[in-house]
């Protein structure tokens, strides 16, 4: 395989708090090709949002690195884009203006004013929101306002697209929306995306590769596993697929393996509880 796109290389953190160290990561290995869809997924504290800060510039990794094309990355940078959960929208400008901001500050000396003027259009239009051009944040759905975010890192030509549970906000039915708007902008445009979730199914849906992370502290990759589906992707056929339901129940059984090693963890007196911790744990699947 050629040289890795993106490549975390023996990425660790750790942060004070109050005096006391606190180990985040340990030993973070990742290589991930240029196009491809990659989940985090984990229990909460498994350190996914960090791993995500680390490759966005947000954090510096104590140990380790990572590589984008080559180079290794320190700072945030246009390169690297992040939709975050809550939109992080600017309340008082419009969509238009919003999306305008970030086009200004990456192609105000590439691109002339009619030039960005079209391009936050065609990144609107990307997200089907070029009909809410004028409306401030508070007058749209919160659907709505994640799309507008999306459009507004698109619109930067980001290297790798990071997104922090993005739909985790979102009702079932907008969240399943964006998902396949999501589907059908990646398969156009061939970004590279890394997405933490939460979502078991919205892992399998979107991903090429599902990551999946031991708990913290000191967490790092147990298990990464190939999705092997045919794109483009339908929900509704996937639903009875026996490969996506076999792949769905490997990320849920990596799941519960990790709870149960928590659970045991903190009941040290049940001595009969196998520890998984030195693998990847997804075997231990006793029914509780």
């Amino acid at each position: 395989m050629s040289m890795s796109y993106l490549e975390l290389s023996d990425v660790g953190i750790e942060f004070d708090t109050n005096g006391e160290k606190f180990r985040a990561l340990r030993n973070v290995n990742l290589k991930i090709q240029q196009g491809e869809f990659v989940s985090l997924i984990g229990h909460s504290g498994c350190g996914k949002s960090t791993v995500l800060n680390i490759i966005a510039g947000l954090h510096q990794a104590t140990e380790g690195g990572v590589i984008l094309q080559g180079k290794e990355v320190s700072d945030p940078g246009p390169d690297r884009a992040v939709v975050f959960q809550n939109h992080s929208l600017m309340p008082w400008l419009t969509v238009r203006e919003n999306v305008e901001l970030a086009v200004n500050q990456v192609f105000k000396s590439t691109k002339s004013k009619a030039e960005r003027r079209d391009w936050v259009l065609h990144n609107l239009a990307l997200v089907n929101m070029e009909h809410a051009l004028d409306k401030l944040p508070g007058e749209i759905s919160g659907g709505m306002k994640q799309r507008v975010g999306i459009a507004r890192c698109l619109a930067m030509q980001p290297r790798v697209l990071l997104m922090d549970e993005p739909f985790g906000a979102l009702d079932a039915l907008t969240r399943a929306q964006l998902q396949d708007s999501l589907m059908k902008i990646q398969a156009e445009l061939g970004n590279t995306v890394v997405m933490i979730t939460h979502d078991v199914d919205e892992a399998v849906l979107l991903s090429d590769r599902i990551v999946m992370m031991t708990n913290g502290p000191a967490a790092t990759i147990g298990k990464v596993l190939s999705v092997e589906l045919e794109r483009p992707r339908d929900r509704l056929d996937l639903a009875e697929d026996p490969t996506f339901v076999h792949l769905r129940q490997q990320v849920l059984e990596f799941l519960y393996a990790k709870k149960h090693d928590e659970g045991a963890a903190a009941r040290p007196s049940l001595e009969a509880v196998p520890a998984a911790s030195k693998h990847d744990g997804d075997d231990h699947t006793e029914a509780a």
